[in-house]
């Protein structure tokens, strides 16, 4: 069954490259604009000899860990506070959801503003990409505990923080694993908002490097890396994560 899976997304891989092959060979748009599946994969390749690609995603990594560890420990904090306290969420909760749908990249000029052109404007939007997601589900996590659980835990004795560390926290760390999920998704889209208009190393400011060159080669085939990345991180780490939490609290058969 897993062979199958596998085939099947090789064979749709197969057919796009070929489609692409394909429009390339027509004609239709300046090889310039519109390079040769060939063209991306040897500019792939020179980029990852010389060594530039190498540096650009060890620059991304490190920026997207530092800015994701905070976001995550921020957003709990933020989902924490709104998920116990009824009047911080009927005054705030509103305000976080809204703040939550601004685009990542919209924070990138006030970013620049703050610290400037430098690796903190970064983190900064990485932080901002992350904490909004994280914090809604940590608060529904809170928020969705069964009554049942609660009321049963409180007449066996269980009260305050015993009441929140034994049975709150564990009940609701599904939610908590899905908002890891969303923020590295959110954070990882952020880094690249934040990457395009820094002046440091990393995947986004490669990408804009080369925009500025017409190098379109580049362009596209850093397009691919960051979209593998995060198709392969979220395949092969927070959804097994994820699937097997859910599994472990009886949410999946």
């Amino acid at each position: 069954m897993k062979f199958s899976i596998a085939a099947k997304r090789i064979m749709f891989l197969i057919v796009v490259i070929g489609i692409w092959q394909f429009i390339y060979s027509l004609n239709i748009f300046e090889a310039i604009v519109f390079p040769s599946p060939i063209t991306v994969a040897t500019a792939l390749y020179e980029g990852f000899t010389s060594g530039d690609l190498v540096k650009a995603l060890g620059a991304s990594f490190k920026h997207l860990l530092f800015g994701m560890s905070l976001a995550i420990l921020f957003g709990t904090i933020i989902g924490v506070i709104l998920g116990k306290s009824k009047q911080a969420d009927e005054t705030a909760g509103m305000y976080l959801i809204a703040l939550q749908s601004i685009p990542s990249i919209v924070w990138v000029p006030l970013a620049i503003m703050l610290f400037g052109f430098t690796e903190f404007s970064v983190i900064f939007v990485v932080v901002l990409g992350g904490t909004f997601v994280m914090a809604i589900n940590v608060r529904s996590a809170i928020q969705n505990v069964s009554p049942q659980l609660i009321r049963a835990a409180k007449t066996m004795g269980t009260q305050g923080l015993r009441l929140f560390y034994r049975v709150e926290v564990p009940a609701g760390i599904p939610y908590f694993m899905t908002g890891i999920r969303l923020a590295w998704a959110f954070s990882w889209r952020a880094l690249m908002s934040g990457e395009l208009l820094s002046n440091g190393p990393g995947l986004g400011y490669s990408l804009s490097y080369a925009q500025d060159y017409a190098r379109m080669d580049q362009v596209i085939g850093i397009i691919i890396i960051i979209g593998v990345i995060g198709a392969i991180v979220d395949h092969f780490v927070f959804s097994k994560l994820e699937h097997t939490v859910m599994k472990r609290w009886g949410l999946l058969r």
